[in-house]
C-alpha cells in the first residue's frame, strides 16, 4: 500500500512539474498581447495571401557585372567616299561588241556587317498607346548595327550572331536566344540600313555613287538611273558602253542595245557589281576604274580583317575584366561581406537555419520550407505553420502579423507558393501534441522514474 501511494506521488510530482513548465517548454503562438508583443494571427487563405503580398518590397538585384556581356567594340570600321575614276581618253573604234554576264539566281537578301536591324515589340496595350499607335511603335523599336563579328549585341541577352543569315532565319535565331534567356519572344525584325552589300556606278553618269543592295532585286536600268543617267548625246550612244565587272569577268553592253532590249535592262546587279558607262569607246579606261576598285576592296578586306582581330582582343580583355569583378563578388557572398536579406526557419523544422532571399526575385513560403529537407511530418504539427512578420510602422512598435497556414488538406501547400516573404520573416512550425509529450516522458526518465524505483525497493 505504501509503494501504491509513494508511486503515485512520484507521478503526481512529474505531471505537477510539466503543467508548471518546469521539466519542459515548447514555443507557441498565441494571440493578444503576452510576453510584451502585441501578436495578431491570421489565417493564410487565397485572400489574405493577397493582403499580405500587398506590403512593399524589392528584392535586390545583382550587381550591373552580371547583366553585362563582353560583347560591344567599336562597331563598323566605316570608309569614305569611292576615288574619282581613272580618265583616260581613247579614239573610237569602229564597231562595239556586246558580252552579257549570266543571269543570276533569285536568292532571299542575307544580312551582312554593317547592316541595321530593327526589333519591333508590340505595345503595352493601354487606350492611349492604341490611339497613338505610331508614336508608341517609334518607342518601342530598338535599332541594332551588325559588328565586325557578324553579331547584334541586345541586353540581357548577348551577342547573337546573325550575318549571312536570311531574315527568317535571323528572326529565328534571335527567337531562340530570348527563349533561352526567358524573355517574352513578342518582337518582329527587319533591315533598316542596307549597308553590307554595294554596287558602284562610274563613269559617264551625272553623280557617280554607290548603291546598296536590298531586299528588293536592283537593275541595271534602276542603277543607271538613280546615278543620274547617262551623259552624253543620242548621236553618241552608238560608241558608249555599259561595261559590268564582277567576279573577275569583264561584260559589255552597247548603250543603243541596253535601250532598245528590256531583257538587257533587267540585268540584276548584285553585290560587288561595278558599273562605268565609258564614252571613250577603250577598256583602258574601264580598267583603270575597275582597278580602283579592286585595290580598293583589297584594302576594306585587309582592314576588316585587322578591325576583327582588334575586335577579339577588346572582346577577351573585356570578358577576363567581367569574370574576375564577378568572381570578387562570389568570394564576398562566400566570406558574409555582402548585405543581404534573411529569413529564419525554426520549430519544428529539418534544420535551424536562416534562408536567403535571392537576388532578382521573390521567393514564397515554399521556397523557404523546401530549400532544405522539408517539415519533418512525423513530429511537426502542419495544421500550425506560421509566418511571424513584424510591423514596419513605429507607431505599432512590438506588434507582430502571424499568418498561419493549415496544411492538414495538402491542396492548402498550393497557398504556399504564392506566399511572399519578406526580410526578417520568422517561419516557425509547431509541434505535435504526442512529440510534446515524447519530449516531457524523455526528460522524466530515466532519472525520476528511476528515483522512484529505488524509493518503492527500500519498501
Amino acid at each position: 500500500m505504501k509503494k501504491l501511494k509513494l508511486t503515485a506521488l512520484v507521478l503526481g510530482t512529474a505531471l505537477l512539474l510539466t503543467a508548471c513548465g518546469v521539466v519542459y517548454n515548447s514555443p507557441q503562438v498565441s494571440s493578444g498581447s503576452a510576453s510584451g508583443a502585441k501578436v495578431r494571427v491570421v489565417k493564410i487563405t487565397a485572400e489574405s495571401t493577397i493582403a499580405a503580398n500587398r506590403s512593399s518590397f524589392r528584392p535586390d538585384t545583382l550587381p550591373a557585372i552580371f547583366s553585362q556581356t563582353a560583347g560591344g567594340g567599336s562597331g563598323l570600321r566605316g570608309f569614305g567616299n569611292l576615288p574619282d575614276p581613272a580618265v583616260e581618253p581613247e579614239d573610237r573604234p569602229a564597231a562595239l561588241t556586246m558580252r552579257v554576264p549570266p543571269e543570276l539566281p533569285s536568292r532571299p537578301y542575307r544580312i551582312g556587317v554593317g547592316d541595321v536591324v530593327v526589333l519591333a515589340t508590340p505595345s503595352g496595350g493601354n487606350s492611349v498607346e492604341e490611339l497613338s499607335g505610331l508614336l508608341a511603335a517609334q518607342n518601342r523599336r530598338q535599332e541594332y548595327v551588325v559588328q565586325d563579328d557578324g553579331g547584334i549585341s541586345i541586353p540581357d541577352v548577348g551577342r547573337i550572331p546573325i550575318a549571312g543569315s536570311t531574315i527568317e532565319e535571323a528572326n529565328e535565331q534571335v527567337f531562340q536566344a530570348l527563349v533561352q534567356n526567358q524573355i517574352e519572344p513578342a518582337f518582329s525584325l527587319e533591315v533598316a540600313g542596307f549597308n553590307s552589300q554595294r554596287i558602284s556606278i562610274g563613269g559617264a553618269v551625272r553623280s557617280p555613287t554607290v548603291l546598296p543592295v536590298t531586299i528588293q532585286p536592283l537593275y541595271l536600268e534602276e542603277a543607271l538611273s538613280q546615278s543620274g543617267g547617262v551623259t552624253a548625246s543620242e548621236r553618241d550612244y552608238g560608241y558608249i558602253s555599259v561595261r559590268i565587272y564582277r567576279d573577275g569577268e569583264l561584260y559589255q553592253i552597247p548603250l543603243n542595245e541596253l535601250y532598245s532590249r528590256r531583257s538587257l535592262q533587267r540585268i540584276r546587279l548584285t553585290d560587288g557589281d561595278s558599273i562605268f558607262v565609258d564614252t571613250e569607246f577603250d577598256l583602258a579606261r574601264a580598267q583603270a576604274y575597275f582597278q580602283e576598285q579592286i585595290q580598293l576592296t583589297s584594302t576594306k578586306l585587309s582592314t576588316r580583317r585587322d578591325a576583327v582581330d582588334e575586335l577579339e582582343t577588346e572582346i577577351q580583355l573585356r570578358r577576363a575584366e567581367l569574370n574576375e569583378a564577378r568572381n570578387n563578388f562570389k568570394d564576398r557572398l562566400d566570406f558574409d561581406a555582402v548585405d543581404r536579406d534573411y529569413v529564419y526557419l525554426t520549430g519544428e523544422v529539418t534544420k535551424q537555419r536562416r534562408f536567403v532571399l535571392p537576388y532578382n526575385q521573390r521567393a514564397s513560403l515554399a521556397d523557404a520550407i523546401y530549400s532544405d529537407a522539408g517539415i519533418p511530418t512525423i513530429t511537426a504539427n502542419i495544421r500550425k505553420i506560421y509566418v511571424l512578420r513584424s510591423s514596419q510602422d513605429p507607431r505599432e512598435f512590438g506588434a507582430v502579423t502571424a499568418w498561419q497556414l493549415d496544411a492538414k488538406n495538402a491542396a492548402s501547400f498550393t497557398l504556399a507558393t504564392r506566399f511572399e516573404l519578406r526580410p526578417d520573416d520568422v517561419i516557425f512550425v509547431s509541434e505535435q501534441v504526442i512529440t510534446q509529450w515524447n519530449r516531457i516522458i524523455s526528460q522524466i526518465t530515466p532519472g525520476l522514474l528511476n528515483s522512484t524505483i529505488n524509493a518503492l525497493a527500500r519498501f
